[in-house]
């Protein structure tokens, strides 16, 4: 009789209690703008598509370098007909990526998604271009910040509109923040500026006012920063220098056409190049500061009181009354963050709020984020108990999880409490988050509740002298 063997049969053992909870990342933010290119393998096959790299170098493979802006250049000569000044009259870049994606890198950041919604071909920024950015991160899970600099440059109402829309997708995934670039940055608190028109009128307001009227939705998920940084970056120039127009009594010359023409004169006005910064709106260096402070103590440190790599200055000085009235506002509620100068630290982040100023739960961003990355966190590493019996078994063991991750966190500082159930409670069961009826109908309910560490945002020094009494 022949003899028949059964094969072996490897069956993976599904997990019934994962050991503990996979953290997600925390920041990891979505620049949305206009690039040199967006072209991996064949022209524009990146465009308005979200895409993830690791460096500056990654960038600049796939999606270029910054446009190089006309600089115009008025050299002066003596009598001898020999260039003794150059006076320049920097530009203002016409597209703000680039800039920004590199501040984030300097300043700490890591992995990021870029999505290119046009080239530098563009006559202008569109607000549908970035809104259609704007929805295209909205399919990608991993994002947790979304970063527009280039709002700034629309005007007020389209400002506005996609600022709401940028809450809105906050609001609705509620795995990411967003960090706002103020609207007019560049000038002091206190100036008016054109925020539309009313009759054929211009109708003004104050820039901290004007921004204000332009941040709304669920303020909680939002945190923004005032004014903007001039760089230690300088003004861009072509490789032939052809966009560096230089003109004198003779007429007018390409820089590049001068190198071999009028030595003098090209070396003062390369000289002269090098003292001209770009001035930039925050927020890549802030996402950079994010990620750092991330990486460094955790999602929960205030990322705050920390100095900014390649800024030399806010371009607004601000003292401690002009940053009382951004910290705090008693009817809107809406806080901006302050960045200042400090002799000998340097220009530091110096506020950690979100825009929900006035709520004492949502109130800093530290806390949003914690929760966003808890919530995201535990949500993704629960997927395991979907089709288990909805019975005791099964809340036991998804609360023993959450429960072992949480006093993790306490362990490490995130938490505050004297012991982990003064830190945090863990909640489900019959009868406690769940009704007959809802385990009938398949859902299981699990509540949390945690006692985030929230920064010392004023330090009350009270000193006094003892008089002698002997």
């Amino acid at each position: 009789m022949p003899t028949y063997r059964t094969p072996d049969v490897y069956v993976e053992e599904i997990p019934m209690f994962p050991p503990s909870v996979a953290e997600v990342g925390t920041a990891i933010p979505a620049f949305i703008g206009y690039t040199e290119k967006a072209t991996k393998i064949k022209k524009d096959d990146l465009l308005k598509t979200p895409t993830k790299i690791y460096s500056m170098v990654e960038f600049q493979t796939l999606f270029g370098f910054p446009k190089a802006d006309e600089i115009g250049v008025k050299l002066g000569r003596d009598d001898k007909g020999v260039a003794v000044s150059a006076d320049i009259t920097p530009p203002e870049p016409s597209f703000l990526l680039y800039y920004a994606v590199k501040l984030y890198f300097d300043n700490g950041g890591g992995q990021c998604y870029i999505v290119s919604v046009g080239n530098h071909d563009a006559t202008k920024i569109s607000p549908d271009d970035l809104e259609a950015g704007l929805n295209a991160v909205r399919k990608e899970d991993e994002p947790t910040i979304l970063v527009i600099p280039e709002a700034t440059k629309l005007v007020h109402a389209k400002y506005a509109s996609l600022c709401a829309a940028m809450l809105k997708q906050c609001d609705d995934l509620r795995d990411r923040v967003a960090l706002f670039d103020a609207w007019k940055g560049d000038v002091g608190p206190d100036e008016d500026v054109v925020i539309g028109e009313d009759g054929g009128k211009e109708v003004k307001k104050k820039v901290i006012e004007a921004n204000r009227d332009a941040w709304t939705g669920v303020l909680k998920y939002g945190a923004a920063y005032y004014p903007f940084i001039k760089t230690s970056f300088n003004h861009h120039v072509n490789k032939d220098e052809s966009n560096v127009i230089v003109t004198d009594d003779k007429g007018t010359a390409k820089l590049g056409a001068l190198v071999d023409s009028d030595t003098t004169a090209y070396n003062l006005v390369k000289a002269e190049l090098q003292k001209h910064y770009v001035v930039m709106p925050p927020s890549g260096a802030i996402a950079g500061v994010y990620a750092a402070t991330d990486r460094a103590r955790g999602v929960w440190k205030a990322p705050a009181n920390v100095a900014l790599a390649d800024v030399i200055e806010p371009v607004v000085r601000l003292t401690n009354e002009k940053q009382d009235a951004l910290n705090v506002d008693p009817t809107t509620g809406k806080s901006i963050n302050a960045i200042r100068a400090f002799a000998g630290k340097g220009t530091l982040v110096w506020g950690a709020r979100t825009l929900a100023g006035n709520d004492n739960e949502w109130r800093y961003v530290s806390v949003r984020r914690f929760f966003n990355m808890v919530e995201e966190s535990i949500k993704k590493s629960t997927y395991w108990a979907v089709f288990e019996p909805n019975d005791a078994n099964t809340w036991v063991k998804v609360r023993g999880m959450i429960e072992n991750y949480l006093t993790d966190k306490w362990r490490e500082g995130a938490l505050a409490g004297a012991s982990p159930k003064d830190a945090f409670f863990v909640r489900s069961g019959l009868g406690t988050t769940m009704s007959s009826q809802d385990i009938l109908e398949g859902r299981m309910f699990v509540e949390i509740g945690m006692a985030v560490v929230r920064p010392a945002e004023f330090i009350v020094l009270r000193f006094f002298h003892k008089m002698q009494t002997s």
